[in-house]
């Protein structure tokens, strides 16, 4: 179903149009109308409203072979479909059956803002986002750090902390009175994802939007397992993508061949990895590699796979526009996106030339 779904057309298309995306630093609206029309934005979403609900498996290799043509769409797909994950597993059965099939069909866009419960501003003396319940429903107060496309969202995916400890997650939706969306930061890269900090003045939800709560840890609650690993899912393919064009320069300059294949064959072992960390017994008694030692990987080799690449296409990979040029500001991202404090440790003892913990 999902072969069907990623087709070597949809992956042309999208990797034709990544360079523009990158230089106009435009939302991916044609691209979502590509995904729409290939089913792609069905496959997290139940069978029950319309969706495909695909095997985590499934999952994870969709994205590698989406972000090895367009890194930028894949990750917004990726915030998208955390949304609908995050409402599909919710006990809320009216909100379900209000969005998920407009979400599937591609009616709606929802988005996450969800890194203030998870790896940002947690050094904060104060909840990023408070809310206090009332009797109309709940009442938001506070900064979202990191919401992509939240501009073009029709309903926002995030929580905050009550005076007790207690967490909520709602989908509010964007139009609500008090909802105020800053202009997209100015990135390294992935500029057209239009990742936004959304303010939230006292805004009154309904109950009608609750997703999760009021409870201790509300994102340890209900979602899937694939945020993390669909993070290195992407890292894996933008790998992908910066070996494949390495192999086509050393068809031609066979000197870059033993330079190629110890990193093709480290794409091959991380493909596998993320495979069996999907499964619940393990292939030939081998235990799965944590979901953290995969995204520690994953980082290290998309930074090391798209520098070579610049190094092997010389001055013209450093021009602006040039796949190279781009891959390396690109793999940047898995240093910042989501990444635990483990994984950052890692990241900072490699470019120190440390050995591994």
């Amino acid at each position: 179903m999902l072969q069907s779904s990623v087709t070597t057309e949809l992956l042309t298309k999208l990797a034709e149009k990544s360079a523009a995306l990158d230089a106009g630093q435009c939302w991916p609206a044609e691209q979502f109308e590509l995904l729409a029309g290939a089913d792609v934005l069905r496959w997290v979403v139940p069978r029950e409203y319309g969706g495909q609900q695909v095997s985590e498996r499934e999952l994870l290799s969709g994205y590698m072979q989406l972000a090895s043509a367009c890194l930028t769409t894949t990750f917004v797909l990726t915030q998208r479909n955390g949304a609908c994950q995050r409402i599909a597993h919710s006990q809320n059965d009216r909100l379900k059956a209000d969005l998920l099939e407009k979400l599937a069909s591609g009616k709606l866009f929802a988005t996450v803002g969800i890194s203030h419960l998870t790896t940002s501003r947690q050094h904060l003396r104060l909840p990023a986002v408070q809310v206090a319940e009332v009797e109309a429903g709940f009442r938001f107060h506070g900064d979202v750090p990191w919401v992509t496309g939240a501009a073009h969202a029709d309903y926002l995916v995030t929580g905050g902390t009550l005076s007790d400890g207690r967490q909520v997650l709602a989908a509010i939706p964007a139009k609500l009175p008090g909802v105020a969306i800053d202009p997209p930061a100015k990135l390294l890269a992935l500029g057209a994802s239009h990742t936004s900090a959304v303010r939230l003045e006292n805004v009154l939800v309904d109950r009608q939007f609750l997703i999760a709560g009021p409870m201790e840890q509300v994102m340890r609650q209900g979602a899937s397992s694939t945020g993390s690993l669909g993070t290195s899912a992407l890292a894996v393919g933008l790998s992908r993508a910066a070996i494949d064009c390495l192999s086509a320069e050393a068809a031609l300059r066979p000197e870059l061949t033993p330079i190629l294949q110890p990193l093709a064959d480290e794409r091959a072992a991380l493909e596998s990895a993320l495979v069996r960390a999907t499964e619940v017994a393990s292939t030939a008694g081998e235990s799965p590699l944590s979901s953290e030692t995969i995204r520690t990987r994953a980082n290290s080799l998309a930074l090391r796979s798209t520098q070579a690449l610049l190094a092997a296409s010389k001055g013209a990979g450093f021009v602006a526009g040039h796949f190279a040029e781009r891959a390396v500001r690109e793999a940047m991202f898995f240093l910042v996106w989501s990444c635990p404090q483990p994984v950052v440790a890692a990241a900072l003892r490699e470019l120190a030339g440390l050995a591994a913990c």
